[in-house]
């Protein structure tokens, strides 16, 4: 009898976690394909850039908000170092805002700086890109999501969300794509 109980446990649990897969793959069904040009406003630190503009160059996209997201301040210094070594990367940082104090550009200038962000940085209103690229693409939770495009303007990597700080697993992916897309022609 315990026996055929485990047995029905290990399915049910194998079960489940094929279910989370199949819901989410994080993103792995994006890869190799272009992104629709990004809605966004309120440029700093850079003019308005178009992502239809930046084909050519190795493009790190990464969603943040603040000031209560730990995921963006944990990760803020690895951004800081991609954009500083390597200015062959165009880095930006798309603002999403979650507070329910009213979004102002003072808030969003206030936290990038407290961040350190030194490469350009975009509010995304009403979430418009973050939904159309991400959010709405499949059943996701994570809104502190990062692609990396290559020079033909198609998404090679996705950290679908949460945190990748300095020397992390996730980190150490994600500086090893960068430097392999500079690489290619």
């Amino acid at each position: 009898m315990n026996h055929t109980i485990f047995a029905r446990f290990a399915f049910l649990l194998l079960v489940m976690a094929s279910g989370f897969v199949l819901a989410d793959d994080g993103g792995q069904k994006l890869i190799n394909t272009t992104p629709s040009e990004w809605q966004v406003n309120g440029w700093l630190n850079s003019p308005p850039l178009k992502l239809a503009d930046l084909k050519g160059k190795v493009v790190l996209i990464r969603w943040w908000t603040a000031p209560g997201c730990p995921y963006c301040s944990a990760t803020a210094p690895a951004l800081n170092e991609f954009h500083e070594q390597h200015p062959d990367l165009v880095v930006v940082g798309l603002y999403h805002h979650k507070s329910e104090k009213p979004l102002t550009p003072d808030h969003v200038a206030k936290h990038a700086e407290r961040l350190g962000f030194k490469f350009p940085v975009a509010v995304d209103p009403e979430w418009k890109t973050l939904r159309k690229w991400w959010l709405d693409t499949d059943d996701r939770d994570f809104t502190s999501v990062s692609f990396l495009i290559d020079k033909a303007g198609r998404i090679q990597h996705i950290h679908p969300g949460g945190e990748y700080p300095k020397g992390s697993k996730d980190y150490q992916a994600i500086k090893s794509k960068i430097e392999e897309l500079l690489k290619e022609l």
